[in-house]
């Protein structure tokens, strides 16, 4: 593993050993006349979207308070629906409780439908807006780095992926499809982060058969949250914190929300600091796709 790499590693080690550092997602909600959660930036569901009317930010009367703020006299809640699964022990015909081999009771789960009261951030007094416009997307968005503009482009037209873009909430790289999505730059407010975030989707891409076969067995679509899936977490991100050095767009706040993605993946792997040189060494080699020696020059 060459220098740089080890120096990434290094680095991203020693930001875990400080501590635990609090993640950021780098983009806010999509627009389109969105309604958004005040407490996170995501946008609600379509059917939240059409209970709530009104674009912008909604809150609890709860989290209103704890943020030293108050709901105006007379303001109206609007509701916020969610499913959650209740669980229910299975009956036979004669009404009696289902047991499994052991004499447990077979619990099944049922969807039920419930909702919470919101209110719009303009009925609020004291708190503002914490997600930019009203349309919840920054104020000041993300510029276009040439030199990392070229090296993304480059990349996905030499290997022939599907790029999409599009106002949403998602990021992600589909390898049933070849498909790499990203959400608008104009809802990023730093440049690096939004970049960041390519070169990770980009990274996790290099993983397909066509190019370094990293998914073994499945891995590619591995369920979320395993162990296949933490450790392909780590070698995309460590890839792209590992193009933002080369490129010189690196920002102090970039690193640190690597590093804290990071963390939040390998606490899934017991914690093992060894796999992040290990990540390191497969990030080398997806790096090197993405932008060959003769690009990174």
């Amino acid at each position: 593993m060459s220098s740089v790499y080890e120096l990434i590693a290094d680095r991203i080690i020693s930001e875990l050993e400080a501590g635990i550092i609090p993640w950021k997602k780098p983009w806010s909600g999509k627009r389109n006349g969105g309604a958004i959660s005040h407490n996170t930036g995501r946008p609600y569901s379509l059917l939240n979207q059409m209970l709530l009317g009104k674009p912008g930010e909604y809150i609890t009367w709860n989290q209103c308070k704890a943020e030293g703020g108050k709901v105006r006299k007379g303001a109206k809640a609007r509701f916020v629906t969610f499913w959650k699964v209740q669980p229910v022990e299975q009956k036979d015909a004669n009404g009696e409780t289902v047991k499994d081999a052991d004499g447990n009771a077979i619990v099944h789960g049922l969807p039920v439908l419930r909702y919470y009261q919101v209110f719009h951030i303009d009925d609020c007094e004291g708190i503002a807006p914490k997600w930019g416009t009203a349309d919840g997307l920054p104020e000041c968005p993300a510029a276009i780095d040439e030199r990392a503009e070229k090296v993304f482009v480059d990349y996905i037209k030499r290997e022939g992926i599907r790029f999409e873009q599009s106002l949403s909430d998602e990021a992600y790289y589909a390898p049933y499809a070849d498909k790499l999505h990203l959400p608008m730059r104009e809802q990023f407010d730093a440049t690096a982060e939004y970049y960041s975030t390519a070169f990770h989707e980009a990274t996790h891409s290099t993983g397909a058969a066509s190019r370094l076969n990293r998914f073994e067995r499945g891995v590619g679509v591995a369920a979320f949250g395993s162990e296949s899936y933490s450790k392909e977490e780590l070698v995309a991100e460590i890839g792209a914190a590992s193009i933002c050095h080369e490129i010189g767009i690196e920002t102090p706040n970039s690193f640190r929300n690597s590093a804290a993605y990071i963390q939040s993946w390998l606490r899934k792997l017991k914690n093992d600091k060894r796999l992040i040189v290990s990540a390191a060494a497969q990030a080398e080699k997806a790096v090197n796709l993405i932008m060959p020696p003769a690009v990174a020059e």
